[in-house]
């Protein structure tokens, strides 16, 4: 074979590349594109249902506070207790959702920042703050000890997340 002809062969061998590169490649890349590409039927289904929440405030005093119904009759102001294990009602509180706190059984010893307390196990049917509803809920009653009602962990590990913000303390359900 002379050069002249190995130079022909190459250059017709490049020609082909060229036209290839310009022409199918392109179409072979979008064939692979598509099939790798997820489209809207095969993408897994997103969560649609919005998440019932309710925001807290931060007061003046430095804690989180939440006005609840309680029991679908008594509105109680509830200071947020993570620290808490149940949730603890006054006894002023414990008569505004129904409960009759002489009659309670006052046996359960329950650790504070102050020190050792009697208090009295109840169940809570439901305690509601804006969309968020919780049923049935551990609480303890305190016959004097307690100034303020606490909403603690057994309302709050019901929960899907709660989450602090600034000011604000978001719960989700």
């Amino acid at each position: 074979m002379k050069w002249g002809q190995i130079f022909l062969v190459l250059c017709v061998a490049g020609l082909i590349a060229a036209i290839t590169s310009v022409f199918v490649a392109p179409r072979v890349q979008s064939s692979i594109v598509a099939r790798e590409t997820p489209t809207l039927s095969t993408l897994a289904p997103v969560e649609t249902s919005a998440r019932r929440s309710a925001h807290l405030t931060l007061r003046d005093d430095g804690h989180y506070w939440g006005r609840a119904l309680v029991n679908s009759r008594a509105s109680i102001d509830f200071m947020i207790d993570t620290g808490a294990s149940v949730v603890a009602l006054t006894w002023r509180d414990a008569q505004k959702m129904g409960l009759n706190p002489r009659e309670l059984d006052y046996r359960w010893d329950i650790r504070t920042a102050g020190g050792v307390v009697k208090g009295a196990s109840v169940l809570i049917d439901s305690i509601r703050i804006n969309q968020v509803h919780v049923r049935n809920v551990e609480a303890m009653v305190l016959p004097s000890d307690l100034d303020q009602s606490l909403l603690g962990m057994s309302f709050l590990r019901e929960l899907y997340s709660y989450e602090f913000r600034g000011d604000r303390l978001i719960i989700r359900q």
